[in-house]
């Protein structure tokens, strides 16, 4: 049985975990005095979290399992597919939300403070964006019931968890390999990004509601 979190739909997930204040928390970093160093504390935040944040929600998932059953992955009326579907309207009402009031919405205070943080500050703001935030939790909770729905281990969460750390070191490996260009775009798409924040919400929420739904 498939777990449905594995092939092509691992990179879309992993994406969608890094969508939003994730990656511009990544962006501002590169761009910070200390770029190296503070990503690395970053990256090791964003690794620790996701692998303790999936494993929460499989053992979650497993205890709702074993109290009610969940169903087979492929059962359009099983526990699990009815609760993905929950889901689902969550995420449209985000949506909608962002789209409702985007002339009112900005980004997080907290990012303008990044440009100075020690790479302690950036580890614990790794492991905040992940575990705060409720897009990751969501995507986190699905790949739990499908790996419980699929009795797999959670082994099979691994490539999940390598690529969400992998999209997270994007920004820090683009300037490592272009780093005059990258120095010189990266400020940029930050500030694109902060004044497009309600714009890559909603675009996370779609591509998550369609990952659920294929």
């Amino acid at each position: 049985m498939t777990t449905g979190v594995d092939g092509l739909q691992i990179l879309p997930l992993a994406i969608t975990m890094m969508v939003g204040p994730q990656i511009m928390s990544a962006i501002i970093f590169v761009t910070a005095p200390q770029a190296v160093r503070v990503s690395l504390g970053f990256l090791a935040g964003v690794a620790v979290a996701t692998t303790a944040g999936t494993a929460i929600m499989m053992g979650i998932a497993t205890a709702i399992g074993s109290a009610v059953d969940l169903g087979d992955s492929s059962d359009g009326g099983s526990v699990g597919k009815i609760i993905q579907y929950v889901l689902v309207a969550l995420l449209a009402a985000a949506a909608l939300k962002n789209w409702i009031k985007r002339e009112s919405i900005e980004p997080p205070k907290w990012l303008g403070t990044l440009m100075t943080a020690s790479p302690r500050k950036a580890f614990t703001i790794g492991l905040l964006v992940i575990l705060l935030m409720p897009s990751d939790i969501v995507i986190m909770m699905t790949v739990g019931f499908h790996l419980v729905q699929g009795d797999d281990s959670f082994a099979e969460a691994l490539p999940f968890i390598a690529l969400t750390v992998l999209v997270a070191a994007l920004p820090l490996l683009l300037r490592l390999l272009f780093a005059g260009h990258a120095a010189t775009a990266m400020p940029k798409i930050r500030e694109w990004m902060n004044t497009h924040s309600w714009l890559v919400n909603i675009i996370a929420c779609v591509i998550f509601i369609v990952l659920i739904l294929a």
